[in-house]
């Protein structure tokens, strides 16, 4: 896209305007025109005043309805101003739909994020033919609700005004193509995506896609990034991308997105270790985890083109932890060594973005929490951004929840959270500020946190009192099922279908009485749509090792979503695995990982099947993803598989032979020693890859000795293998076994010294079997030792006088 861009659209981006840039729309005549008064009322967050506006009552205004939808009328409406009003030039009537556009999703925003609450209704601003089908405007929610549905996942049903989704869509989305004048036009379709999809209860792949081609668009503006301005939308716009990538599991995308946040802003992020204290009676001085956060070269240079920091009396509180014990935050011994930079708006933005793929690119556990609250003790040391501080609050409360001395301040935190959304002190314009790279849950997101923790910490009515007015069935059907009480959870969700019959009250049914006909009902009622019938359906199937009908159903349900939860695809593998379709079960894995990459049981699942199709380069990637996830994981047959593979040169389901992996294997399975340093069997593997000591190259002679070494090592230390004869002769054969290998490594040795050296250790391992095999197995009558070992005793005689005579022709070169 080229041409020029129109004045004020980076202003609209960063959510306010430069004094410069001000006396540039004066010269202009962008500020007297109507599109100035609009602009005007958009850049101050007077969103409802854009609809109570005459011009856009007019625009929307019409005397008849002919369009069966809401969203067609509306498209109508638009186009028909587009294409046909006289009042304006072409150029002002595409920017005044715009920023309609605009101000209809930062109102949304407002109505069901952010706060404060919104007074504007539909009525206001539509015409009454709209609501002539309507008694009341929750009939009108309702129909606009069903229209935003995509992939046939629901919606949240409480939505406040979702008519104004509805018209940012129509404008942002379905009628982008007339707005041509509107360079930034992508971006904001890109926000829209972002908001429309977190109100679903999965990811519609529509939207995915819709948002793939917003970021290939924006990325070719030529003039966006340019200048000072253009270095904090950048920032702005690579974390945006990276939040919508880590949400559709696409974790390489994320990554590399906020990789480039994070170089823009030159910032230096890493976690060390400092002394501090953590308790009020410590003495002594500890190491304790902190993030370091260093800028590289001067000062951030676009202060002018980054949010003002909002007034600390308008932003949430960070709550004292008050405890007698544990000190509020940690006391440093020298606070000037760790001392930060004052960090702008971009800036705390990329730290909370690698903070958010840090806590999705690790496993659940103790010290992956310990490095994100060092992450939001930083991010809250400099608590300036309304949606930045709400974002460190949140994530902190998630924390803290398992520690009994802070379950309480993370109780006192999540309310206080909670009820920021209906204070009206803080405007709303200080509350978007940042908003769009912050991924701040909607307020009933914080509310149903807060019912969550309620209920962990035993008070179940409270907690059922909120999910119950926040309408969340599936809550209350969780909390009356773990109070034991099946009954009252079958009898509220039948009282909610005699009010309106609805798929996902079918679903929760089915879920409580384990009952086919209502997911059936679901199914007709969704007129086919709803992927959780379907999905809920086939678990029940599985349940009863019904595989056929389970795989039917599972299938079904992919192919009206495949973006869904991991769940679904690793039941519908486990069916396929159990109906011998390995090929299939492999590839549905691989789409259940997309959506939980942090599951070790899909991956365990993914590693099995994996080598059962001969997808070793999979299994090989699997397994390191295991140590990542649980740090000393190990599966001894895969590993053999593995080894057999690539030492075979077997061939692989692509027809590739697998000898072309013996690198990352040796690399594998120096991993898991490091982790793993008593098995045997897995350093005799290891040995192994680098010919068990019969290579043609020396240096891999020489890792196969000391692999085989401590692998014998191993053997010798485990209990009671001398009792037993069997097992007695299994570690000879493995000494000897070992000292050949000794006597091919010592001829190339680069001194006489360590050639001894290496025949010394193997011969003191025979003489002391010697040793134990006259003590442990000799006839005490006779006095002879078992014939069982007469040959073993014979062949480590000889070896021993062997290893002997070259070492003493070593010792004749000093």
């Amino acid at each position: 896209m080229t041409g020029m861009m129109w004045t004020p659209e980076l202003a609209v981006l960063r959510g306010f305007s430069t004094e410069t840039e001000r006396q540039q729309w004066k010269q202009e005549g962008v500020a007297d025109s109507e599109t100035g008064s609009f602009l005007q009322l958009l850049l101050e967050g007077n969103y409802e005043a854009i609809f109570l506006n005459s011009l856009t009552q007019s625009i929307f205004n019409s005397t008849m309805m002919t369009e069966e939808k809401i969203d067609s009328y509306l498209e109508k409406q638009i186009l028909t101003f587009l294409d046909y009003s006289t009042d304006l030039d072409k150029t002002k009537r595409q920017q005044l739909i715009f920023l309609i556009g605009v101000s209809s999703l930062q109102l949304f925003v407002q109505s069901n994020w952010t706060g404060p609450l919104v007074d504007l209704q539909p009525q206001d601003f539509l015409p009454s033919v709209l609501f002539q089908r309507f008694s009341e405007v929750k009939g009108l929610d309702a129909v606009v609700l069903s229209l935003l549905i995509l992939d046939g996942e629901s919606i949240y049903s409480l939505t406040s005004k979702p008519i104004l989704l509805l018209l940012a869509r129509v404008i942002l989305v379905n009628v982008k193509h007339k707005l041509t004048a509107l360079q930034s036009l992508p971006w904001w379709t890109l926000r829209c995506v972002n908001i429309h999809q977190q109100l679903l209860e999965e990811r519609s792949p529509q939207l995915f896609a819709l948002a793939g081609d917003c970021i290939d668009q924006v990325m070719k503006l030529e003039n966006l990034f340019v200048d000072d301005s253009g270095q904090c939308l950048a920032i702005q716009f690579h974390l945006e991308c990276a939040y919508m990538y880590l949400y559709y599991y696409e974790y390489k995308k994320a990554k590399d997105q906020f990789n480039i946040a994070k170089d823009t802003s030159k910032l230096q992020i890493e976690l060390t270790g400092a002394l501090g204290k953590r308790t009020r009676f410590q003495e002594n001085y500890v190491a304790q985890l902190i993030l370091d956060v260093r800028r590289e070269g001067d000062v951030f240079p676009n202060c002018e083109f980054s949010p003002a920091p909002t007034p600390q009396e308008h932003l949430t509180r960070n709550l004292e932890l008050n405890d007698d014990t544990v000190l509020n935050e940690i006391k440093l011994a020298d606070c000037e060594q760790f001392q930060m930079p004052d960090l702008c708006a971009e800036e705390l933005a990329v730290i909370l973005g690698i903070c958010t793929n840090f806590q999705k690119n690790n496993p659940v556990h103790k010290l992956t929490e310990e490095e994100l609250l060092a992450f939001t003790s930083c991010l809250l040391s400099q608590a300036k951004y309304w949606a930045i501080q709400t974002s460190a609050l949140i994530l902190r409360t998630k924390l803290e929840r398992g520690s009994t001395r802070r379950v309480e301040r993370a109780m006192r935190q999540t309310q206080a959270l909670a009820d920021q959304f209906e204070d009206k002190t803080t405007p709303v314009l200080e509350r978007l500020k940042i908003f769009y790279c912050c991924q701040v849950p909607p307020h009933w997101a914080i509310q149903r946190q807060l019912a969550s923790l309620l209920f962990e910490l035993g008070c179940t009515s409270s907690a059922l009192q909120i999910f119950e007015k926040l309408e969340m069935w599936e809550d209350v059907v969780i909390c009356y099922e773990r109070a034991g009480q099946h009954g009252k959870a079958e009898e509220i969700l039948r009282q909610e279908l005699e009010k309106k019959e609805t798929p996902s009250l079918y679903c929760l049914l089915g879920d409580v009485l384990r009952d086919h006909a209502s997911y059936d009902k679901a199914w007709e009622l969704s007129q086919h749509r709803s992927a959780r019938a379907q999905r809920s359906k086939g678990l029940l199937h599985l349940r009863s090792k019904e595989f056929k009908e389970c795989v039917e159903c599972f299938e079904r349900s992919v192919k009206i979503n495949p973006m869904q939860n991991a769940e679904a695809w690793n039941n519908l593998s486990t069916s396929y695995i159990r109906l011998k379709q390995k090929v299939k079960a492999f590839r549905t894995l691989q789409e259940a990982l997309k959506c939980n990459y942090e599951h070790w049981q899909i991956w365990e699942n993914y590693i099995l099947t994996s080598t059962d199709v001969g997808e070793f380069s999979e299994a090989i990637k699997a397994y390191h993803r295991l140590l990542d996830l649980r740090d000393k994981y190990k599966d001894v047959q895969v590993l053999k598989i593995l080894v057999k593979a690539v030492m075979d040169g077997m061939t692989d389901r692509s027809g590739d032979v697998a000898t072309g992996l013996k690198g990352k294997l040796q690399e594998l399975l120096g991993r898991v020693t490091s982790r793993v340093t008593n098995d045997g069997e897995i350093w005799r593997l290891y040995a192994q890859v680098y010919g068990s000591g019969q290579s043609e190259k020396p240096d891999e002679n020489e890792k196969a000795f000391l692999y085989l070494s401590k692998a014998y090592k191993c053997d010798t230390q485990s209990s009671s293998w001398e009792k037993d004869i069997t097992s007695f002769k299994e570690v000879v054969r493995k000494a000897l076994g070992l000292a050949h290998v000794a006597l091919k490594c010592s001829k190339n040795k680069s001194s006489p010294q360590e050639a001894v050296q290496v025949l010394s250790s193997v011969r003191l391992n025979l003489q002391g079997l010697l040793s134990k095999a006259k003590q442990l197995f000799t006839d005490v009558a006779s006095g002879e030792i078992s014939r069982e070992l007469a040959d073993e005793i014979a062949t480590m005689d000889a070896l021993v006088i062997e290893l002997q005579d070259v070492s003493n022709q070593f010792r004749n070169q000093y």
